[in-house]
């Protein structure tokens, strides 16, 4: 592995562990949620959201200059870009409980933010692996898993919507629930992509 290249294996690394930081957070968001405080959590997640977006414009600069990349500049930077959404989502996710002003926390949500931290500890191993992805003997396991996760992820997504449907009493938090799992849901569907996205690479480079 050329020098050079360490810098774009231990950026997403870092952004990685950023992703998992967050999703631990937000679990604990959700377990000793308290309204009044919503806005001190957001600040913290954001946090660990703009460091993302600090490492993702560092991935850009090198891009931008870089002649000889480890495997193509494209997939370097969707790989790049699908990181950072994980973050952008797990922010949105404490944004979209300010926005509707949701004062207590469903049971399944913190079961989905649990979910949520299986996904982004196998984004963190994935990324931890990916650098010896051409010899890697546990990386496609990896892969598997963190799509198994997704599936488990969109079993609650479909059960908790409909619990939530059959036992609407009010219109608005309903709705706001809604947005909150469509949310959750999303940034299980960003994991499985950063995964699927290194797969994607393995395959074209091996």
């Amino acid at each position: 592995m050329a020098k050079g290249d360490q810098f774009y294996y231990d950026n997403f690394a870092e952004c990685s562990a950023l992703a998992k930081k967050a999703a631990n957070y937000l679990v604990e968001c959700f377990e000793s949620y308290d309204p009044d405080c919503i806005e001190t959590m957001i600040e913290k997640m954001h946090s660990f959201e703009h460091s993302a977006d600090l490492k993702k414009h560092e991935m850009n600069r090198a891009l931008t200059k870089a002649f000889v990349t480890p495997v193509d500049r494209e997939d370097l930077d969707m790989l790049s870009h699908q990181l950072d959404t994980v973050l952008d989502l797990l922010e949105e996710a404490l944004q979209k409980l300010y926005v509707y002003n949701i004062r207590t926390i469903e049971p399944a949500a913190v079961e989905y933010a649990k979910y949520l931290v299986k996904g982004c500890d196998l984004v963190y191993e994935i990324m931890a692996e990916f650098e010896n992805f051409k010899k890697s003997k546990k990386l496609h396991d990896l892969i598997v898993a963190c799509n198994d996760v997704e599936e488990e992820c969109d079993k609650l997504y479909l059960t908790t919507l409909r619990e939530l449907t059959k036992n609407s009493t009010d219109v608005l938090t309903t709705i706001s629930w809604y947005k909150v799992y469509d949310c959750l849901e999303a940034c299980a569907d960003a994991c499985e992509h950063v995964s699927e996205c290194v797969e994607s690479i393995v395959m074209k480079n091996t």
